[in-house]
Order: C-alpha cells, then sequence, then structure tokens
C-alpha cells in the first residue's frame, strides 16, 4: 500500500464540512482539523501511487470548500 498526507487549505469556516466529506471518501485512513498554514490533514492510503493520484484528483479535489492541498508522500527510508 502507498500512503500520502494531503495537507487542505479551505475557505473560511469550511473546514469542518470539508473533514466531514472527505473522511467518507473510500481509502480515506484518518481526518484531521488543524491550526496553522493548513486546516484540514488527510491519510490516505492506496495499492499503488497512481490510484493515490486518482483519489486527490478526481474525489478530495472535487469537495466543496477547498482552496488548495498539497500532497507528501509517504517514504520508508
Amino acid at each position: 500500500m502507498v500512503q500520502a498526507y494531503i495537507l487542505i487549505q479551505t475557505e473560511v469556516g469550511k473546514a469542518r464540512d470539508v473533514a466531514a466529506a472527505i473522511d467518507k471518501i473510500n481509502g480515506v485512513v484518518r481526518v484531521d482539523a488543524v491550526t496553522g498554514p493548513y486546516d484540514v490533514v488527510v491519510l490516505a492510503e492506496a495499492p499503488n501511487v497512481d490510484e493515490v493520484g486518482k483519489m486527490i484528483v478526481s474525489k478530495i479535489q472535487y469537495v466543496p470548500g477547498i482552496t488548495r492541498t498539497v500532497t507528501c508522500s509517504v517514504v520508508n527510508l
């Protein structure tokens, strides 16, 4: 399995709604609302990197209220 953290910026006041919507997406392991430069942090996993990318582009980025995402792939050092 490939895992990635997705750092999400939302419109003002939309973090809760965005987190709730993303939590329902298949492949999402964990969703947390956070403070700082990002509003929501997501841990997602899929069988391969292409599937992680598809999840982000076709599902997560379509959630209303998201203004920006940054994806950080997990690596095993």
